[in-house]
């Protein structure tokens, strides 16, 4: 007897987009490795202590910069915080590196096309869309009620 799995692709795909990107973690590692070391760092020292590659560092970087959450010195070099630590939340952090969509923090998504003449099916969009808001501004009061400076301590 054979044993025939049907993958639909574009499922695959939602369900990876679900996943919270590494940047954020990576961003967090950079604001806080400022924050600590009181002086600027450079984007080869920060690769260094992210243990990752220069050129995804330096995208991040961009990232925080366009946010205003930190600059780098032309030149030289030299990343610095434009905000204490106490300002930078979580949320904020986390809406610089990822793309997303105004009340679309972790961009949950309802399967399309339920059969409308199930009750289950004919139900299910609203009712998810419900939990999966509550869900969402749990996390969004969550992260943005944690500051940088509140993790700092936890780090070092």
């Amino acid at each position: 007897m054979a044993i025939v799995i049907t993958i639909n692709v574009s499922t695959v795909v939602v369900h990876l987009k679900q996943r919270v990107s590494t940047r954020f973690s990576m961003a967090i590692h950079i604001l806080s490795m400022i924050a600590v070391k009181h002086t600027e760092q450079t984007g080869d020292e920060i690769a260094r202590s992210v243990n990752n590659n220069p050129v995804v560092i330096r995208r991040v970087i961009g990232m925080l910069k366009r946010a205003g959450i930190m600059d780098v010195r032309a030149g030289v070099g030299g990343a610095f915080l434009l905000k204490t630590p106490e300002e930078i939340t979580l949320l904020e952090i986390y809406r610089a590196v990822n793309e997303i969509e105004e009340n679309d923090l972790y961009a949950f998504r309802i399967h399309e096309d339920s059969n409308v003449g199930c009750p289950v099916g004919r139900n299910i969009e609203s009712v998810l869309h419900s939990e999966f808001a509550k869900a969402q501004a749990a996390m969004e009061n969550q992260l943005g009620s944690t500051t940088l400076s509140q993790l700092i301590p936890r780090f070092i």
